[in-house]
């Protein structure tokens, strides 16, 4: 099982690292209330200590499902497909998704996915409370003087 590697950190940030997109199939958990093993999912929000998403890589092998719908009860997911082609439902509504399809689903709808494709599905799913963005982009922070030290 691949474990989640911290990379730097203080009382401003942590910084993990997942591995690559390939990697995300070697990674592993133990589902909190059906105490199952789940292949090819990493949860962040705790190694890198997140107060407002839980973000979670996943990897669904060629020609297989998620094997499961759920909905939630406060949190909107976003999910983004990063490989892999298939279908997303939502509801009654079921469409296709590729690498580069974002789906929003509120937290009401009953949601699933399937890879058709011949390689591994890699996605990315951001959690949130729904409607709990307040501000955005460059209403909520401003620009400072700074020297990068990459340089």
């Amino acid at each position: 099982m691949k474990k989640v590697e911290k990379i730097a950190g203080n009382q401003n940030y942590t910084a993990v690292n997942v591995g690559s997109w390939d990697d995300i199939k070697d990674h592993s958990l133990i589902h909190a209330r059906l105490g199952t093993e789940i292949k090819g999912k990493v949860f962040v929000k705790d190694p890198t200590g997140a107060s407002g998403t839980e973000i979670s890589f996943t990897s669904l092998p060629p020609k297989s499902e998620l094997g499961y719908f759920h909905f939630h009860y406060k949190d909107e997911e976003t999910y983004i497909i990063l490989q892999g082609a298939g279908f997303y439902q939502v509801d009654d509504d079921c469409f296709p998704i590729q690498a580069g399809s974002v789906v929003r689903v509120a937290p009401a709808g009953v949601r699933s996915l399937c890879n058709t494709s011949e390689e591994e599905m890699v996605y990315i799913c951001i959690q949130a409370k729904e409607n709990s963005l307040e501000e955005y982009t460059t209403k909520d922070g401003e620009r400072v003087p700074f020297t990068p030290k990459w340089k």
